[in-house]
């Protein structure tokens, strides 16, 4: 029955605390409970109504939720199993890498190979070789900015993450992928830790008998295939937990290259900025830390501008991220890092190559140690043949000409004082023509023919027919020289015979005197190459380097000994006092007697005065040479002496292409002059140790007659030597 119609009791508040009810007797109790009627609760009543009526499910939905939930289930049970697995195995691998690893301090030096410091006749460095290692620098020692750019640079969260950047990684695979390149190609997101990783080439050392070369080695360490990356990963976890970040950072900066064969910071800053690593400022830091991308084309040796532009860039990055306050940054811009003068002149490329291929291999090309070589250059007179060069080849020479020149100046006792081996001066392994090429040295020889008759007897004031000569060269057929100028000037002195570079002369002086005691003469002054066999001899028809006849001009000028030319004063161990080896060349023996050779030196200087030389000629001093062209002028020479020094220039084309308009008398002679005026800046004049005119007695030297040389077998060198010079053209 409804109640909606009974009176509704007033609302009282529930008692706090209700009475104590009565006992009730069990019998009481029972009979009114089964005389109450069973009410059921008005919320549950309306649950029961407001329930919703079950509905059915569709077995087929059933069916796929349940395939679902267990295809789920099966996958969670094999990841979780595999993902154990693959951490076992990565500790297990972090754990074996992580016991294999040395002390940090034995992986600082990782080059194959020592490096060679050459210094010059000041012991002040001018050149390196080799793989340059400054020495150990530390996180803690190097100037602060230097460390905070190679962070800003190549890992700014390196002090926060556990060796890997996962965000890096990514980051780095959007990059590549955007950019039309595979994912792990170009851009890696490696963190510092995994590129000292790849810098330890992931703990493997080279072995000969595994890669063909140490190229092949490098090759390998700096792959990018997934497995190799997996492999790096693992070895960069291993070295977080084997090494603090401070030894990882300085790992890294004592192994890295960073250019112009330096390896390492200190290297580097010794390199380009001749100063240590600590004392870096921010822009030198920034520099050498923008070589980090790119060691060989960002180079500051190579392109200083482009270097420069790339440490913009890292200032940039330092002052953003913190590293530098805004002043600084500004100051650093408006300042950029220059090379320190020795690194800025690149002086004596050519001169260094030839220090190291003359010097033992043990010590400058296969030394595991670092070596330091203090060598004869002087950089005043390196630089003067340099600007002589680029002066005459920029004012004298006409536009796009392919041809090349090169220079030597040393003293009379052999040792080198300057080398240009080519138009490029500022090179390093190019082909030196001062001591690789091999070249006919024409009329610059017969001071050697002068030298043998002096030594005999005869006199510079002896004359000597010129007039028409043939001689038999069995095997080739009668010879007959001429003179340059194609004229014959009866008899002249033997003076005038070398003033005028005259050819038959020559030949008859050779032919006098003999030609076994020329080459003999020749050779013992240090013209070791071969000599020719026939009476061209006498018209250089030999082959000769430059520094080779340079050094027999000056075993001339010191009196007639012979001098073997020489750039390395001492070699010693890095680190070491004591030399291991010392000059391997000099003055050496006797060749002809001192007063021939002054009385040659007078000869000479007639030359430059009065004969072919004369554009040679300094106004401030006494210098005395000689002019040598070859046939076709094919090469053209000067090589000449003060009293101070001693130099030799070669002209011509690397492949024999016939210089135009170009003797030894013209182009070469005013290099040597150009030369010589800039060596001699500041050096006090000397005369020259020359027997003047009239000191030695005067005869008639011997007409040698036209016989062939004395000698059993034939060859066919002589016809090769008639065709080259039978129509004179020494000069």
């Amino acid at each position: 029955m409804s109640d909606s119609g009974r009176k509704k009791p007033p609302l009282v508040a529930d008692r706090r605390y209700s009475a104590k009810k009565k006992p009730t007797s069990a019998k009481t109790s029972s009979k009114t409970a089964s005389k109450a009627p069973i009410k059921t609760p008005a919320k549950a009543s309306a649950k029961r109504r407001a329930a919703p009526r079950k509905v059915a499910r569709n077995p087929i939905v059933a069916a796929l939720r349940a395939v679902v939930r267990w295809i789920f289930r099966l996958i969670w049970g094999f990841s979780w199993r595999i993902g154990a697995i693959v951490f076992a195995l990565l500790a297990l691998s972090v754990g074996y890498i992580y016991m294999t690893l040395p002390e940090a301090n034995a992986l600082l030096d990782g080059r194959a190979k020592g490096s060679v410091t050459l210094t010059d006749r000041s012991s002040q460095v001018f050149a390196w070789r080799g793989d340059q290692f400054g020495g150990v620098v530390t996180a803690q020692s190097v100037s602060p900015h230097l460390k905070n750019a190679v962070i800003a640079t190549e890992d700014k969260r390196f002090y926060h993450h556990f060796g890997l950047s996962p965000r890096g990684i990514l980051g780095a695979v959007r990059i590549n992928l955007r950019e039309g390149r595979g994912p792990l190609s170009g851009h890696g997101g490696s963190t510092i830790t995994q590129q000292t990783a790849k810098l330890l080439c992931l703990g493997v050392v080279y072995d000969p008998e595994i890669w063909k070369n140490e190229t092949a080695y490098e090759a390998d360490c700096r792959t990018g295939s997934l497995w190799r990356k997996i492999k790096e990963a693992t070895f960069a976890l291993a070295l977080e937990a084997k090494y603090t970040k401070d030894e990882i950072l300085s790992i890294y900066l004592n192994r890295a290259y960073l250019g112009g064969g330096a390896y390492g910071a200190e290297a580097a800053a010794q390199r380009f900025f001749g100063k240590p690593a600590s004392a870096l400022s921010a822009a030198e830091g920034a520099m050498l830390a923008g070589l980090l991308t790119a060691p060989t084309s960002l180079a500051p040796t190579n392109n200083l501008e482009r270097s420069q532009n790339r440490a913009g860039v890292v200032i940039g990055l330092m002052q953003d991220q913190g590293y530098l306050s805004d002043s600084l940054a500004r100051d650093a811009l408006a300042n950029p890092a220059e090379l320190s003068e020795a690194a800025e002149a690149r002086a004596g490329g050519y001169f260094a190559d030839w220090v190291m291929s003359s010097g033992p291999e043990f010590f400058t090309r296969n030394s595991a140690a670092d070596v330091v070589i203090k060598t004869t250059l002087d950089p005043r007179i390196q630089k003067a043949a340099e600007d002589a060069l680029t002066y005459i080849f920029d004012e004298k020479v006409r536009e796009g000409s392919k041809a090349q020149a090169a220079i030597v100046v040393m003293s009379a006792d052999g040792a080198v004082r300057g080398m240009v081996g080519g138009r490029k001066t500022k090179v390093a392994g190019a082909f030196n023509r001062a001591t690789q090429a091999l070249r006919q040295t024409g009329s610059a020889f017969k001071p050697f023919v002068y030298a043998t008759a002096l030594e005999m007897g005869y006199s510079s004031n002896d004359t000597i027919e010129d007039s028409p000569v043939t001689i038999n060269i069995p095997g080739s057929g009668p010879w007959t020289p001429q003179n340059y100028d194609k004229k014959f000037h009866g008899r002249v002195t033997l003076t005038e015979a070398l003033r005028s570079s005259l050819n038959i002369p020559a030949v008859k002086v050779a032919q006098s005197v003999g030609l076994d005691m020329v080459r003999k003469v020749a050779s013992e002054f240090g013209i070791q190459s071969d000599l020719a066999l026939g009476p061209a001899l006498a018209l250089g028809a030999s082959e000769s380097t430059l520094i080779e006849m340079t050094g027999a001009y000056a075993g001339i000028l010191n009196g007639g000994s012979s001098v073997t030319p020489y750039g390395l004063v001492e070699l010693r161990m890095q680190g070491d006092t004591e030399p291991v080896m010392t000059a391997t060349g000099g003055i050496g023996e006797r060749v002809i007697r001192e007063d021939a050779a002054q009385e040659l030196i007078w000869m000479m200087y007639q030359v430059t005065t009065r004969g072919t030389g004369s554009r040679a000629n300094l106004d401030d001093r006494e210098v005395a040479g000689k002019t040598g062209t070859t046939q076709a002028a094919r090469d053209a020479w000067f090589i000449g002496f003060s009293a101070d020094y001693v130099a030799g220039v070669w002209m011509g084309y690397d492949d024999n292409t016939p210089l135009r308009g170009v003797t030894g008398s013209g182009l070469p002679a005013e290099i040597w002059h150009e030369t010589m005026v800039r060596v001699h800046e500041g050096v006090p004049a000397s005369p020259l140790p020359m027997l003047r005119n009239g000191s030695a007695p005067k005869k008639t030297a011997p007409v040698a007659k036209a016989k062939p040389e004395r000698r059993d077998t034939q060859t066919g060198i002589e016809k090769m030597l008639r065709d080259l010079l039978g129509g004179g053209g020494n000069r």
